[in-house]
């Protein structure tokens, strides 16, 4: 699909039964379950799809362990039971996760927990020994196994071990460790590509009336209809019945735009770095390690795509400053790394990759921000003007939980369109996640059955990158499945096809969102500019346009990693 096309559509036929406003995965999930249901809906997306808060995510599906010490049982318990079945909906992009825990003390923080969630965080922070963390892991299995201690899960059980079997299981670690636990969540390897499936499927599932385009945004209100705006600066407004506010730590500027000021939000940023770094790499182990700091914030060392992602920080923003990772930042992660594997020297010079993110969390006063609630709810309001159309904002909400809240804002719009719901997208696969083969024997045979002409090692390749959708890349490819000469391994054919059906405005959509090769630090002036030959033919763009789009694609990059070297010599 090309974002010109939706942009006409939308122009062409400026009214649909519900209107959402937000491109984020939340904002996709409600808007491919409506469509699902038959409702004729528009979404629209002021920058790219996917690119604000939930392109800065730590790349996890979690049940989120540590909000059992918020006391938010109940969104545990939804997280861990969505988590479980993305593993099976989404298996080309959730996958299992083994996390550990490096631990110093047997029973510090027994007592202070409780008293931290009655006083909300106030005190100062004190370590989590390895008891309390052995109760919150018993009870985090209860849930994870569908409420029964013994019952069938999808991940295994924790483990504990000792100082001598830890440091054999991961000898870079801190020799003051007296246990590590174990237990499973699940890694989400490509979110904004998952992202994209579901945006698939809603077009897929409505047709003609099921219509989204990014760059285009919501700016005002006139009469009762909502005004847009795209990208080249042409307004029209467009009526709908219920506005769903789903542009995440956005929400209260979004409301204020449509006449209606709120102060539903109060998110918090949160950063993350990305290192090449081999030895780091290796200490790992292959798991994630999940562990409290000094400060007592919750922070990672991850390995993933052959690098290892750090993060993550919690820090008040305003929405209205530019979200950077700062040194500041920076200098905490390698001291959290130095926490963890006090051997490892790490260095500036092996950041590939710096993002920044708001947490779309709920207004939280003087509360610290550790203690904010993670839940979501949904509040309403109305739209001035003639027709008074209902306004449903979306506060809260986290990658782990999309489908459940989508599902719940979907129910509320179908209420108010008097609707019934035609079917759940409880156990609905996603995308690629649909067919995908879960042993080795169903992944050789799909392998082999795109294998000829191909290759039994590209067929892998696009199988990993786009689960059984790789069959529709392969499609497209034609005489095209040459190795572009920058980039081994991604082929000409196949960028010209994200260009041409993913919505791609401009040069940075495809490196940051539709590849992972910002991720990887794998983009340099000269990778962007032959990108952007190969993909002009596609966007119709002239030299000048080209150059244009290599200068802005590079700045973006660059101004994520400051001092960034040159990679042309990789």
């Amino acid at each position: 699909m090309q974002t010109a096309e939706e942009r006409t559509r939308l122009i062409d036929r400026p009214y649909a039964d519900v209107l959402i406003i937000g491109g984020g995965i939340n904002g996709l999930a409600t808007f491919r379950d409506l469509a699902l249901q038959g409702v004729d809906v528009a979404l629209v997306e002021q920058n790219d799809f996917v690119s604000g808060a939930s392109a800065a995510s730590s790349h996890m599906i979690h049940g989120g362990i540590r909000y059992l010490e918020n006391g938010e049982f109940r969104l545990v318990h939804e997280a861990v039971t969505e988590r479980n079945a993305l593993l099976r909906i989404a298996p080309h992009y959730v996958r299992p996760l083994q996390t550990t825990i490096p631990i110093y003390s047997t029973f510090s923080g027994l007592l202070s927990a409780p008293l931290r969630f009655l006083r909300h965080g106030a005190g100062a922070p004190r370590e989590r020994g390895a008891l309390l963390i052995k109760i919150g892991l018993v009870i985090y299995d209860s849930f994870s196994r569908g409420g029964g201690l013994w019952g069938k899960g999808t991940v295994p059980r924790h483990a504990f071990h000792g100082r001598r079997r830890s440091l054999e299981q991961l000898p870079q670690l801190n020799p003051r460790v007296r246990y590590t636990a174990t237990y499973w969540d699940a890694s989400l390897h490509d979110p904004e590509r998952l992202a994209l499936d579901v945006l698939h499927d809603g077009r897929l599932a409505g047709g003609e009336r099921a219509r989204a385009a990014n760059y285009t945004a919501a700016v005002g209100v006139d009469d009762g209809r909502v005004v847009l705006r795209t990208e080249d600066g042409e307004e029209f407004p467009f009526t709908a019945s219920v506005i769903v506010n789903a542009s995440g730590p956005w929400t209260d500027l979004t409301n204020a735009a449509l006449g209606q000021p709120t102060r539903f939000m109060g998110g918090t940023k949160g950063s993350h770095i990305v290192l090449e770094h081999d030895e780091l790499l290796a200490a790992t182990g292959g798991r994630e390690l999940f562990f409290e700091h000094s400060d007592g914030r919750i922070v990672l060392i991850y390995p993933l795509k052959g690098r290892v992602l750090v993060g993550t920080t919690d820090l008040e923003h305003d929405m209205t400053e530019p979200l950077v990772c700062t040194e500041a930042e920076v200098d905490y992660f390698f001291d959290l790394i130095g926490h963890v594997f006090p051997g490892i020297e790490v260095s500036r010079s092996q950041i590939v990759h710096r993002f920044a993110g708001v947490r779309p969390l709920p207004g939280h006063g003087d509360l610290a921000p550790g203690f904010v609630s993670r839940d979501y709810r949904i509040e309403a309001e109305r739209l001035p003007g003639a027709t008074g159309a209902s306004v449903l904002s979306l506060v809260g909400g986290k990658w782990t939980t999309f489908r459940a809240s989508a599902a719940h804002l979907t129910d509320r719009v179908l209420a108010l369109l008097a609707v019934p719901r035609r079917r759940s997208t409880k156990g609905l696969p996603i995308g690629g996640g649909r067919g995908y083969p879960q042993s080795h024997r169903a992944r050789r045979q799909l392998i082999e059955l795109h294998a000829p002409g191909l290759g039994a090692r590209r067929a892998e390749t696009l199988l990993d990158r786009y689960g059984t959708r790789a069959g529709e890349v392969i499609a497209s490819l034609g005489d095209d499945d040459r190795d572009l000469r920058t980039l081994p391994g991604y082929s000409v054919g196949e960028v010209r096809h994200l260009a041409r059906t993913e919505d791609v405005v401009h040069l940075d959509d495809l490196v940051q969102r539709r590849t992972s090769l910002a991720f990887a630090g794998l983009v340099d002036a000269e990778v962007a500019a032959e990108l952007a030959e190969v993909i002009a033919p596609v966007r119709g763009w002239d030299a000048a346009t080209r150059d244009a789009e290599v200068a802005r694609t590079l700045e973006r990059i660059d101004s994520a990693v400051p001092g960034r070297p040159t990679l042309s010599a990789r």
